[in-house]
């Protein structure tokens, strides 16, 4: 892949790969899930070689991929995948200190891109119609912004001292910010003239979005016991991530029911695509949050998903 072309939200590699690894170990499959923790460094290692060659040699390009309201959100790809590394770190019990390092990375690049990328796509006068700016791609703010809260909440389990306000925040700021995002995508993909050609995997990051507002809840709530106000919240923490839940299954169904008629009707191929890497992490990313559903809720019959 050539520097000048490295898409935005290719670190969706790194997203794909670390919740895999973390559902791999979660489901007793310990070999499997260290053995894809261990190439997750390699890819997040690799890719930030490869963004670093491109700001070097092709900073004209990245400015303008910053100003793309269709590629700009792919940069939040960066927070996600650095907050899931570091999750990896925490769940799998090898450096609780570099999880808190890469919580701290993830947080300050969430501002970064947060304050830098928004100011500059609202401050532009000419804009794209609906069609041709927004896709499901812009989810990725969602799952960047609730990444943050998750590893946050397993910090703040393994740092007693560290309170659960900035992760509680942050969770509620990424179920707000997917309020107002799917209601233009829900406006966009029902009301206003879809090809096959734009119904592209970055829409099952509707689902996925949900997913991991899910686990970021599930997360809050094993931090009750050491936080009166998470414990004040619980039931409403406990509900929420209910319907976050229910929310990302309902999507399911439409998003494969949509995919049948994007391949099977309208014969778009199959080839591969790096956008492929974001549908590869929500499926991921709700086995883990069904799991812990499941567990929280006292749902066992969940499990088996």
């Amino acid at each position: 892949m050539g520097k000048a072309n490295l898409p935005p939200s290719i670190f969706a590699l790194v997203m794909a790969t670390g919740i895999v690894s973390i559902a791999a170990g979660l489901a007793g499959m310990a070999t499997l899930g260290l053995g894809l923790f261990i190439a997750n460094l390699f890819f997040y290692g690799a890719l930030w070689l490869f963004l670093l060659a491109r700001l070097r040699v092709q900073p004209a390009a990245v400015w303008a991929d910053l100003q793309s309201h269709s590629l700009a959100p792919g940069f939040f790809t960066l927070v996600a995948a650095t907050c899931l590394l570091g999750s990896q770190f925490i769940l799998f019990e090898i450096s609780p200190l570099a999880g808190l390092v890469f919580w701290c990375a993830g947080l300050a690049f969430w501002f970064v891109l947060t304050y830098t990328v928004l100011p500059l796509l609202m401050q532009q006068e000419e804009k794209p119609s609906l069609e041709k700016g927004l896709n499901g791609g812009w989810l990725v703010t969602v799952v960047a912004t609730q990444s943050v809260s998750v590893l946050g909440s397993l910090v703040a389990e393994q740092f007693g001292g560290l309170s659960p306000f900035i992760p509680l925040c942050f969770w509620l700021l990424g179920g707000m910010l997917y309020v107002w995002l799917i209601s233009l995508i829900f406006y966009r993909i029902l009301f206003l003239p879809l090809a096959p050609g734009d119904l592209t995997p970055p829409y099952w990051i509707n689902m996925g979005a949900m997913a991991i507002s899910t686990l970021a809840g599930i997360r809050l709530t094993f931090l009750a016991d050491r936080s009166p106000l998470v414990a004040e919240l619980l039931p409403f923490i406990k509900g929420a991530t209910l319907l976050f839940w229910a929310t990302a299954t309902w999507w399911i169904p439409v998003l494969l029911a949509l995919g049948g008629w994007r391949h099977l009707k309208k014969k778009v191929p199959l080839g591969y695509d790096h956008g492929y890497w974001s549908a590869v992490f929500p499926i991921g990313m709700y086995s883990v949050a069904t799991r812990g559903v499941s567990e929280v809720m006292g749902l066992p019959f969940l499990l088996p998903l």
